[in-house]
């Protein structure tokens, strides 16, 4: 009597092998370049703004009288310009300017963004309504968050949709948002939580995964947290 084949091992889909496995090709969709806007370029700690430069950290009431009450595309310059190095530009952008959009540096579309420091992001957390979807974007992959816990990821002490291959998975974040919004049909905000280290260019992609086809988002709002300067400049908030 012949014996029978063993079942095969399960697949820890966390283990260092599925982690170098690079990640299935996603689209890089969103929103068309809007028109009639400022467009802010950012390069580390300056920001140019037509042929004015600008540093944030000191120049931040003069960045406000070119801002204000416009609507502002800001694109980045240097793929090593990270979140922690333009909180100051950020801060001044969400006090004066009347929309802001982050174009994705691989395509020529934008995401309109609502723009929370630390205290406005807790203030949003404390809001009493469903859902609260939010992705902690995390050197080793993206965290998707509720209102009624984490969602697990295939490592249940790792992130939801882990890096793969050393490359964000843009394909698994857009069909696990696309899953939680068929149970949170109501949450109409989404709150993208970089780690202060991640490159700019890194959230605007992520950004990307909240899209399920061109122009076709799933979510009306979209809110980027970003650092709390180290001090707050004047730029005229009320």
């Amino acid at each position: 009597m012949e014996t029978a084949a063993p079942p095969p091992a399960p697949v820890d889909a966390g283990s260092w092998a599925d982690a170098t496995v690079t990640p299935v090709s996603a689209p890089a969709w969103g929103e068309p370049l809007p028109d009639d806007v400022l467009r802010l370029e950012l390069s580390g700690e300056q920001v140019r703004l037509g042929a004015e430069t600008f540093t944030p950290a000191r120049d931040a009431a003069r960045l406000a009288e070119r801002v204000r009450g416009r609507d502002v595309l800001v694109a980045v310059e240097d793929a090593d310009t990270f979140l922690a190095q333009v909180s100051d530009a950020l801060a001044v952008l969400r006090a004066q300017a009347a929309e802001v959009w982050l174009q994705h540096p691989d395509a020529p579309v934008a995401y309109r963004l609502v723009l929370r420091d630390e205290q406005g992001f807790r203030a949003w957390l404390d809001e009493v309504a469903p859902g609260k979807l939010r992705i902690i974007q995390r050197a080793d992959g993206f965290e998707l968050s509720t209102s009624v816990g984490k969602l697990p990821g295939p490592d249940r002490n790792g992130p939801s949709v882990p890096v793969r291959g050393g490359r964000q998975d843009i394909a698994t974040l857009r069909r696990e948002l696309a899953r939680l919004k068929t149970r949170f049909t109501t949450s109409d905000d989404l709150c993208l939580v970089p780690s202060f280290g991640t490159e700019v260019v890194q959230v605007a992609r992520a950004l990307g995964g909240t899209y399920v086809a061109p122009e076709e988002g799933l979510f009306d709002t979209l809110c980027l947290v970003y650092p709390t300067p180290r001090s707050a400049p004047d730029a005229g908030s009320p």
